[in-house]
C-alpha cells in the first residue's frame, strides 16, 4: 500500500493520518464500468475522446475551476452606469474557462455531428465526466444540444443558427450570431401561474412578419436557465394555439431584443449555472415548427434534455462515490484503514452497485437515442423517463452516504460533497419532477405498444437465469396485463420497470457479484431499506475491486 500522506507539524499537534486530494486521476480511465459500457454501446471509437477528457476533468486545475465558478457565482447587471438596460449576466473567468472546454470537447454536438452510431452514448459519457469536474455549466451545454430537433423542424427559418452550433466554440460576447464562432442555446418553457402545466401559459405572440415566420412575444417566463445563452426555445399561444419560437438575445436588426431579466434565482445548487426569470416585451420570435403544435415541436428538446439530466446525475454520483472510497482507502481508524472496516466495505460495495445498475441503464438509454426504428425510439423515449425518475430519486440520499464516509470533514463546505449533494435533487426536478415524469410513462405505455414491446424484449433476454430476477420481472409483466395501474400508483410502477431493466442489464453486463448483490437487494428484498445492507453472502471483496481508484 503506498504511503499516506507525510505528517505536517503544527505549533501544538502533527496533523497526519489525512487522505491526499482527490485529482490527477484520468476520470474515464479509472472507471472500469463506465469505460466498459461506453465502449459497448457507444462503439470503441469514442475511447480516445473520453479519455482525453477524463484526464482533464481530473486534472487539479479542472476541479479548481469547478471549485471557483461555484464559489464566484454570476451576477445580474440589468442596467449600465448611463441607466441603459443592459440584462445581461457576468460570471467569474472560472466559468469561461469551463464552457470552453466543455464546447472544445463537443459534449453539445458530438450527437450530431460524429456520423456513426454511437453519438449520443458519447454525449452522455462525456457530459457525465465533465459533471465530475462542474456540474452546472453542462446545463447550457445540454440544453444545446437538445435543440438540435427542435430546431431541424424549421431548417429554413433555423439553418443559420445550427451552422453556428454544430461545430461551433464557445463565444461568450453578445452579438449577431453571423459574427460568432459558435452559439448557446437555452429554454424558457413554465411560467408562474401554471408551472409544468405549459397550456396555461399566457405569453402572446403577434405576426410581425407572416413570410419570414417572425412574431413579437409579450410575457413572462418564470424559469428561463442560462439566460445569457444566444437564444432561448420558448412557448407562447399564437393565433393558431400554443407554438414554439425561438427568441434571439440579438434582434435580426443587430439590436438587443426586448427581453428583460427581472432577477436570478437563488438556487440550492447549481450555483455556477444562472437562472432567471425573464419578460418578453415584445420581444422578437421566429416560429419554430407550426403554429398550434408548440409542445410537440419543443417535446423532442425535453427528450433529449432528460437524456443529459441522467448523464449529470450519473456524474455526481461517481464523484461522490470515488471521493468516498479514496478517503477510506487512506484514512484509518482503530488500527485498520476504514475501508477494511466489515461495516464501512459494505457501505461502499453497496454504494457501487448502486452506481453500476446507474451506469448500465444511462449508457443503454443513450444508445437507444440513435436508434432508427420505432420500436427503438419508443423503447428510448420509455426508458429515458424509467431512468429519470428512479435515478435522480436516488441520486440525493446516494450522495448523502458518501459525504457520511468522510465523517465531520464530509459536511465541510471546503470539501466537494456539499456542492454535490445541493447539486444532486436538481436533475429530480428540472426538465419533470418524480409525478410528471411517472405520469408520462403510464401515457407512453398507453399510447405507444410499442415502448411496451420492446421493454419487454430487453428483459425477457435474460430470463431462465436467476429465479429471483424472474419473478420480479413477471410480477411486473402480470400487473401490466391487468391494465395499467392508476395515477395514484404511477410511482410505484415507474420503480418497478426501472429496477427490473437494471437488473436485465446488470445480467448481461455486469460482473456476476455486482449483479447478484443487485438482485437480492433491489428486487428480492434480501437487503435493508439504507445502503450498506447487503444479505450475508454478498461478495463485496470483488465489488470493491471493481470500482476502486487507484492509489498514489
Amino acid at each position: 500500500m503506498p504511503p499516506f500522506s507525510p505528517a505536517i507539524r503544527l505549533e501544538t499537534h502533527e496533523v497526519f493520518n489525512q487522505p491526499p486530494p482527490f485529482a490527477g486521476f484520468n476520470l474515464f480511465e479509472i472507471d472500469p464500468a463506465l469505460k466498459e459500457a461506453a465502449l459497448r454501446e457507444g462503439g470503441a471509437w469514442l475511447e480516445a475522446q473520453a479519455s482525453a477528457l477524463g484526464a482533464v476533468c481530473g486534472s487539479e486545475e479542472v476541479l479548481a475551476l469547478g471549485a471557483d465558478a461555484n464559489r464566484h457565482p454570476p451576477e445580474l447587471r440589468s442596467f449600465d452606469r448611463y441607466g441603459q438596460r443592459l440584462d445581461e449576466v457576468e460570471f467569474h473567468p472560472a466559468y469561461h474557462r469551463l464552457m470552453g472546454l466543455a464546447m472544445e470537447h463537443h459534449i453539445h454536438d458530438v450527437a450530431w455531428t460524429a456520423l456513426r452510431p454511437g453519438g449520443h452514448v458519447a454525449h452522455a459519457v462525456l457530459l457525465a465526466l465533465f459533471t465530475q469536474a462542474e456540474a452546472g455549466v453542462m446545463c447550457p451545454v445540454n440544453m444545446t444540444y437538445a435543440s438540435v430537433p427542435a430546431l431541424r423542424k424549421s431548417r429554413e427559418r433555423t439553418q443559420a443558427w445550427l451552422g453556428r452550433l454544430l461545430g461551433g466554440a464557445y463565444d461568450a460576447p453578445l452579438r449577431p450570431i453571423a459574427e460568432k464562432r459558435g452559439i448557446t442555446l437555452g429554454m424558457a418553457m413554465t411560467e408562474k401561474q401554471g408551472g409544468s402545466d405549459v397550456r396555461a401559459n399566457e405569453t402572446r405572440a403577434e405576426h410581425l412578419d407572416e413570410a419570414a415566420g417572425l412574431y413579437r412575444l409579450t410575457g413572462h417566463k418564470w424559469f428561463c436557465s442560462a439566460p445569457m445563452s444566444d437564444g432561448f426555445l420558448t412557448l407562447a399561444y399564437a393565433a393558431g394555439g400554443l407554438s414554439c419560437f425561438l427568441v434571439p438575445r440579438i434582434t435580426g436588426a443587430g439590436e438587443r431584443n426586448a427581453i428583460h431579466v427581472m432577477r436570478l434565482k437563488d438556487k440550492l445548487g447549481n450555483r455556477s449555472n444562472a437562472s432567471s426569470e425573464i419578460e418578453y416585451h415584445g420581444a422578437e420570435a421566429l416560429l419554430v415548427g407550426e403554429e398550434g403544435r408548440g409542445i410537440n415541436t419543443i417535446i423532442e428538446m425535453v427528450h433529449h434534455t432528460r437524456l443529459g439530466t441522467i448523464a449529470a446525475t450519473l456524474g455526481i454520483m461517481r464523484r461522490a462515490l470515488a471521493e468516498a472510497i479514496h478517503h477510506v482507502r487512506y484514512r484509518r481508524a482503530f488500527q485498520k484503514a476504514l475501508i477494511d472496516q466489515p461495516a464501512m466495505s459494505a457501505v461502499i460495495a453497496d454504494l457501487a452497485v448502486e452506481y453500476e445498475a446507474a451506469v448500465h441503464l444511462v449508457c443503454r438509454v443513450a444508445h437507444a437515442f440513435d436508434a432508427e426504428d420505432e420500436e427503438g425510439r419508443a423503447f428510448a423515449r420509455l426508458a429515458v423517463a424509467l431512468a429519470k425518475y428512479w435515478l435522480t430519486k436516488r441520486s440525493a440520499n446516494f450522495v448523502y452516504e458518501c459525504m457520511e464516509c468522510h465523517g465531520g470533514a464530509g459536511y465541510v463546505e471546503e470539501g466537494p460533497l456539499p456542492r454535490y449533494y445541493r447539486e444532486a435533487p436538481l436533475n429530480a426536478i428540472w426538465e419533470g419532477s418524480g409525478n410528471v415524469i411517472a405520469l408520462d410513462i403510464l401515457r407512453t405505455l398507453a399510447k405507444e405498444e410499442a415502448a411496451a414491446s420492446a421493454y419487454f424484449a430487453e428483459v425477457s433476454g435474460v430470463m431462465g437465469q436467476d429465479g429471483r430476477f424472474d419473478a420480479a420481472a413477471n410480477a411486473v409483466k402480470n400487473r401490466l396485463l391487468h391494465g395499467l395501474p392508476g395515477e395514484a400508483e404511477a410511482r410505484l410502477m415507474a420503480e418497478s420497470l426501472a429496477l427490473v431493466l437494471q437488473g436485465a442489464l446488470l445480467i448481461r453486463h455486469a460482473p456476476g457479484p455486482v449483479a447478484d448483490a443487485f438482485i437480492a437487494t433491489r428486487l428480492a428484498g434480501e437487503g435493508g431499506f439504507s445502503f450498506g445492507t447487503l444479505p450475508h453472502g454478498a461478495d463485496i471483496t470483488s465489488i470493491l475491486a471493481r470500482h476502486a481508484p487507484p492509489m498514489g
